[in-house]
């Protein structure tokens, strides 16, 4: 029988009990409830949306001749979409495949199993979080969307604390998709005129978490959204994305494709994983390097699943634009501050754009905060 409830009764069915969208999918839906349509300005009209079809960028031509031709490719889409694809990264195939599977056999468990990770009944709460949407206490209309969200301290946490099925993989794919981050970091530093130091990695990319994000099927997906508009947090976002495509971004700055402020889908390419600028690199670097705005479609066919490894600042950071950076501009176009202050102001509001970032934008009453030497 069909899942038939008011506003309250979905959100308890939902959010609080731990169903999630898929525990509401598989009640037998039959259309969207009034909890998840999304306003009209926030819908996704997959006709309209540009495909962006750029070759992938191949990583291993970091050590050989045309290193120059690549360090060149990582800076621009990094100044103008914020968005970009690599191959030849150093993940296995094999690896990559495993990790999907684990997300769908995760989330194809009974609403009981996954609920013991909810919030407030997880055992280990600042290590392993089930859930559903973003900040759902706090949206308007709810996100197509539950995830599984699983934090990094070292290894014998991980193997303690993450979930039966997919702890194994989601660690393997962490430690080397950490890698593949902290290659693009040492680039886009150095093209800044920054000297690269070790310590870098570890201040601006120092706490890891992978999130399995899981798209149910939707009756209706011209009305609603798998992930709302916003830009991610961290400094890197290594994100791996399955076949089915979905996945959109606001071209920022390119002048030269005309494309400018619109939407254009990022394509499934086989074996490549994608890397996303956070808003904390776009801060380090004065605003030269784009955080990608980006959200995500639903689909009436089939079960999406993505894989972010999300690579942030440790909380204790201090965070702003790199003092040569803003020597060089003239002025820092951003204020300095912890970043655990960042990352709390961005968990307490509903998706909304690159509004986040105007916490740390420097205005007219606060632009002596942070001053160069």
């Amino acid at each position: 029988m069909a899942l038939v409830l008011d506003d309250e009764k979905i959100f308890d069915f939902v959010v609080k009990q731990g169903n999630g969208v898929k525990g509401m999918v598989d009640s037998g839906l039959s259309k969207v409830p009034d909890r998840y349509v999304q306003p009209s300005n926030e819908r996704i009209n997959k006709l309209e949306a540009k495909q962006h079809v750029i070759l992938p960028i191949d990583l291993s031509e970091l050590r050989g001749p045309r290193r120059n031709e690549v360090v060149k490719n990582i800076v621009r889409s990094a100044e103008t979409i914020g968005f970009f694809q690599v191959v030849n990264h150093g993940l296995q195939i094999e690896l990559l495949e495993k990790l999907k599977d684990a997300a769908h056999q995760f989330f194809n468990q009974s609403p009981e199993e996954k609920a013991i990770y909810l919030p407030g009944v997880s055992p280990s709460p600042l290590l392993v979080k089930y859930g559903t949407s973003f900040v759902p206490e706090k949206e308007e209309a709810l996100e197509w969307k539950d995830y599984l969200s699983m934090v990094y301290t070292n290894d014998l946490d991980a193997l303690k604390h993450w979930p039966m099925l997919c702890k194994q993989v989601a660690l393997e794919y962490l430690k080397t998709s950490s890698e593949v981050g902290r290659t693009i970091l040492e680039v886009l530093i150095s093209q800044l005129g920054v000297t690269y130091e070790d310590w870098m990695a570890e201040a601006y990319m120092g706490t890891k978490f992978v999130n399995m994000n899981f798209y149910p099927t939707c009756p209706n997906p011209e009305l609603t959204v798998g992930v709302g508009r916003h830009s991610d947090m961290g400094t890197i976002t290594v994100l791996l994305q399955d076949g089915i495509g979905g996945l959109y971004v606001k071209v920022e700055e390119d002048e030269d494709s005309g494309k400018k402020g619109e939407w254009v889908e990022i394509p499934p390419i086989p074996g490549a994983l994608v890397i996303n600028i956070g808003d904390t690199l776009q801060i380090l670097s004065n605003g030269r390097y784009k955080s990608a705005e980006h959200r995500v479609r639903t689909t009436s066919t089939m079960s999406r699943v993505s894989v972010p490894l999300f690579l942030i600042p440790r909380l204790a950071e201090k965070i702003g634009p790199l003092r040569e950076v803003a020597a060089k501009d003239g002025k820092a176009r951003y204020k300095e501050f912890l970043f655990e202050e960042y990352k709390n102001n961005f968990f307490s509001n509903a998706h909304d754009g690159k509004k986040s970032l105007d916490f740390a934008k420097i205005t007219a009453h606060n632009d002596n905060e942070y001053v160069t030497p």
